[in-house]
């Protein structure tokens, strides 16, 4: 993907078969992405860029004040998060299965003894992978009455940039796997967000007007996501 510089700002361009431009400042750095028009002329896009640099300016420096995690050693003592809520690491090496069990404000993770940290961390994904399964499976038909469509398909996997994603076309979403870590609240923010893109593609007024019927306060949850500790090497959304 080209890069186009203006001033300090570097940003990734990427021309699509879209009618205007969209400027994305992204997690965790505040890496700038622009989408525009195939037809649009270098000069109008950096004027475009230009008269918003004020907004990505306070974008960065709002993924720059975010809480992050630190890189994760899989240790006893250390400090992981389920549900929004911090919980301590105890490790215990045993003969056996890997597996985790949460008790009393700890992450109790059972493995082998000399288990390799990477292996130690695709544990507790996997637990996370668990636990956020099962409660989507609660909330999805829940919500799919209430705004009224039928998802095709639905999972969970890591993803860089997004919270959620939806193929419309084939009626399939996507939650992040972070997602297990942030409050309840949160997750049901982003599932209600992406089935109600199942009505309207775009984030526009009716997009808006949805979730205000739907989920009145999914302002106040988006910004409670997004003050959020970021995990420290991977995107979280």
């Amino acid at each position: 993907m080209p890069k186009v510089e203006i001033g300090s700002i570097a940003m990734q361009l990427n021309r699509k078969a879209i009618k205007n431009l969209h400027i994305s400042v992204l997690p965790p750095d505040g890496r700038v992405r622009v989408s525009a028009p195939e037809s649009m002329t270098e000069t109008a896009i950096r004027m475009a860029v230009i008269s918003r640099i004020p907004w990505i300016k306070k974008q960065q420096s709002d993924f720059a004040k975010q809480a992050r995690q630190s890189d994760r050693a899989m240790v006893s003592g250390e400090c992981h998060y389920l549900w929004g809520r911090h919980y301590r690491l105890n490790l215990i090496e045993r003969s056996g299965k890997h597996e985790i069990k949460l008790g009393r404000g700890r992450l109790h993770l059972y493995v082998n003894p000399a288990t390799r940290l990477e292996n130690r961390a695709l544990v507790l994904s996997a637990y996370y992978r668990d636990v956020l399964k099962a409660r989507i499976a609660e909330l999805l038909p829940v919500w799919e009455e209430k705004v009224g469509v039928t998802t095709a398909d639905w999972g969970v996997k890591k993803m860089k940039t997004k919270w959620g994603s939806c193929n419309i076309q084939a009626k399939r979403i996507w939650l992040n796997l972070e997602l297990a870590k942030k409050p309840p609240e949160c997750l049901e923010y982003v599932l209600v967000h992406e089935l109600v893109h199942l009505l309207e593609r775009k984030h526009n007024e009716r997009f808006k007007a949805y979730m205000d019927k739907l989920l009145p306060d999914w302002r106040e949850r988006r910004d409670l996501l997004n003050r959020m500790p970021l995990a420290s090497n991977d995107w979280v959304s």
